[in-house]
């Protein structure tokens, strides 16, 4: 792995000490494109809990502004990543999500669930897509780093090994997977925003269907998506595959490729980590 230098350093690591190191290192350097698809699907897999998409339908952030919250969902944790937690910006971001999040009514089961899915989905996404799939010591470091930013935003009973919160995520996901009408608003306007980043708007209808076939029937099910022809999986699957084996020939990024960095509309003028998110004045405190 000569051409692999990132992966090679991190086998040399220690999941316990370099946690915040090896997530940087992976998202920024071994796996850009792919930690960033897969952070995509672990927001979208949690707006199939009716009590989690109802808040954000309620916000009305991604009915009139849905890049701007897409924007502020990734500079927030992206800030905590390139910093680090206990680095005076990774302080502000973590301050600014817990301010936001304080502002309405949600259930520690629910933080728990969000927070499993920024664990479960990369991992389960590299074992699928990626040039190569997460190593164990790497499987462990992003379940350490994310309990630990859990430990941060106040989040109660963290399951104490990478296996338990697993069986957490399956289950949650078993109870609370239902229909409901804010799942499919809230879903909608996300899968047209993804298609915008390649697609011009009037073939975002050819498009949702490969969107579709990226997601399980549980998942499809609970957003009110219906299920594409089986042609569509196999393109996408076998068109992820083939990227797959091309990238293992490839150098992995000298330069990191940092989110906070990236040219986004939202932004223009650059910003400020205080204004991300919502400001909706609904306080209240977190349920058991």
């Amino acid at each position: 792995m000569n051409n692999k230098p990132f992966s090679s350093k991190i086998a040399a690591l220690d999941p316990e000490k370099d946690h915040r190191e090896i997530a940087f290192l992976l998202t920024c350097h071994c796996f850009p494109w792919d930690m960033e698809r897969a952070l995509e699907f672990a927001l979208f897999r949690t707006f199939a809990v009716p009590s989690i998409s109802k808040i954000l339908a309620g916000t009305g952030e991604f009915t009139a502004r849905p890049r701007k919250r897409y924007d502020d969902t990734e500079l927030i944790l992206y800030e905590i990543l390139e910093h680090g937690m206990d680095s005076l910006r990774g302080k502000r971001a973590i301050h600014r999500m817990n301010d936001m999040h304080a502002r309405f009514k949600i259930s520690n089961g629910d933080f728990l669930y969000v927070l499993s899915t920024f664990i479960f989905e990369p991992i389960r996404w590299m074992d699928k897509y990626g040039w190569r799939p997460f190593t164990d010591l790497e499987r462990q470091s992003i379940y350490i780093n994310y309990r630990r930013l859990g430990e941060r935003m106040q989040i109660r009973d963290i399951p104490n090994s990478l296996e338990e919160f697993e069986q957490f995520n399956k289950d949650y996901e078993t109870r609370h997977f239902v229909f409901a009408q804010s799942n499919k608003l809230i879903g909608d306007k996300t899968v047209s925003l993804l298609l915008g980043f390649y697609l011009p708007k009037f073939f975002h209808g050819l498009g949702r269907p490969f969107v579709y076939a990226l997601m399980d029937e549980p998942l499809r099910a609970a957003m009110g998506f219906p299920k594409p022809a089986g042609i569509f999986g196999a393109v996408v699957s076998s068109f992820l595959k083939l990227r797959a084996r091309i990238l293992r020939y490839f150098p992995e990024r000298k330069e990191p490729l940092l989110g906070t960095k990236r040219r986004r509309p939202t932004y223009p003028e650059g910003y400020q980590i205080e204004e991300l998110g919502t400001f909706a004045p609904l306080p209240s405190k977190k349920e058991n």
